[in-house]
């Protein structure tokens, strides 16, 4: 099976819009994810008898998609934007790695339901916890960071939000708890 499909396309006013499909093997299912970046999507599901099933109906929607105008976007024409937190310690604590799945699995869903991109990875340094997603739009993206930390009372206090396009290693501080000019790894 062949993963997920996840394509992007402006349209004729400029805005940004995705499409995302995928098999979901849980449920037998075809599911089919869309709408506009930044925005909850609309959702269709199709019952699919087996593998190949699915196999064939992922084909039809990657032709689509592409006779729809839409397209991947390479990585590198991509944004980093990560979500830091402080922590007490210098590796962090049990409490620290809890803190990180929970943020991660709720960022992984925000996100996702908005073509907003991927939570690529995590990372303990310095203390600090950072969490990397790779995001299309990231002005969008901080902003949907922000609703769902908060919504999801998880440290909103201590979080600290850095973007860069994708080969940059300097980061642009995007939001702070406090007065701050930068933004460090």
């Amino acid at each position: 099976m062949s993963g997920i499909i996840r394509v992007y396309k402006r349209n004729d006013e400029g805005v940004l819009e995705f499409r995302e499909g995928w098999f979901d093997e849980d449920y037998s299912q075809f599911v089919m994810n869309y709408g506009v970046v930044g925005h909850q999507s609309k959702t269709d599901e199709t019952d699919v008898a087996d593998a190949a099933a699915a196999e064939g109906l992922m084909d039809a929607f990657a032709v689509q998609c592409a006779e729809d105008g839409f397209a991947e976007i390479p990585e590198e024409e991509q944004f980093w934007v990560v979500a830091q937190y402080a922590l007490k310690t210098k590796d962090g604590t049990d409490r620290d790695r809890y803190l990180e799945e929970k943020a991660k699995d709720a960022l992984i869903s925000h996100l996702a339901w908005r073509g907003l991109g991927i939570v690529d990875r995590s990372e303990f340094s310095d203390a600090k916890l950072n969490i990397f997603i790779l995001t299309p739009d990231v002005n969008k993206a901080v902003n949907a960071i922000k609703v769902c930390i908060r919504g999801e009372d998880l440290d909103f206090t201590k979080l600290s939000i850095g973007a860069a396009a994708f080969g940059e290693t300097a980061f642009k501080l995007k939001h702070s708890p406090k007065p701050a000019n930068s933004f460090a790894l």
